[in-house]
Order: C-alpha cells, then sequence, then structure tokens
C-alpha cells in the first residue's frame, strides 16, 4: 500500500502558464509560494517556492481564474521525474501535480491586486 497526498496553501508568484501539448490538452503550471509552520533562527518566517502543474479543465480553471500573488489551496501528489536536458545533462524535476485547486480568500482578491506592483522575488507576504 501506498499513498502521495500534498495540501497547500499558498500564494501563486505569478499569473499561471496555461498551453497545449501536441495533442491539444490543456497544461497550466505555476509556483506556489508556502510559508513554513515555523520561524527560522532570525525570526522570520521562511517560504518555500513549490512548482505545480494542473491538466485539462483544471488547467483552464486556473487560467481563467487566478493571478500573481492570489491565495490558493491545491490538493495533489508529489511527482518526482529524471530527464535530460538540451546540452545532455541529466535532471531531476520535483513539481505537485494537481488534482484540485480551490480559492484561499475571495474570488474578488484578484481584481484587487496589480502585478506591476512587485518583482518576482520581492512577493508581499
Amino acid at each position: 500500500m501506498s499513498l502521495n497526498r500534498i495540501d497547500l496553501m499558498g500564494r501563486l508568484t505569478a499569473d499561471p502558464q496555461l498551453r497545449k501539448t501536441q495533442s491539444g490538452v490543456s497544461v497550466a503550471s505555476f509556483t506556489l509560494a508556502v510559508d513554513r509552520d515555523y520561524k527560522g533562527q532570525d525570526g522570520q518566517r521562511e517560504t518555500d517556492f513549490i512548482p505545480c502543474v494542473a491538466w485539462r479543465g483544471t488547467a483552464e480553471f486556473l487560467d481563467r481564474n487566478f493571478v500573481k500573488g492570489q491565495l490558493a489551496i491545491v490538493t495533489g501528489s508529489l511527482q518526482i521525474r529524471s530527464y535530460t536536458d538540451k546540452e545532455g545533462n541529466k535532471r531531476t524535476a520535483t513539481e505537485v501535480m494537481v488534482d484540485n485547486v480551490y480559492f484561499g480568500g475571495p474570488k474578488k482578491e484578484a481584481q484587487t491586486i496589480d502585478a506591476e506592483d512587485f518583482d518576482d522575488g520581492d512577493i508581499p507576504f
């Protein structure tokens, strides 16, 4: 028996990137910034930046409804895959395969966030 289940709540670091596979299947990639439950030695909370991938209807839902800085709740599973990059180097990718995504706050929240107000490295949370 095995169990691979992930539940996360955090803010999108950028708008989801929607694309289509060669066969026309929708896929959206995004990164979720998730604060750790504890503070470091300096008294500050550390943040993990977790890559996420959603497929089909979930990908299209993300693209229509979520923007940079918005709070999201994601459920899914962890996937670790190996690949060879263009230079022939072996790489490993770790990402959450999203099953469901939910609004972490009011849907109107997306309308109050101006993505131009901060850079990717300067997310306000």
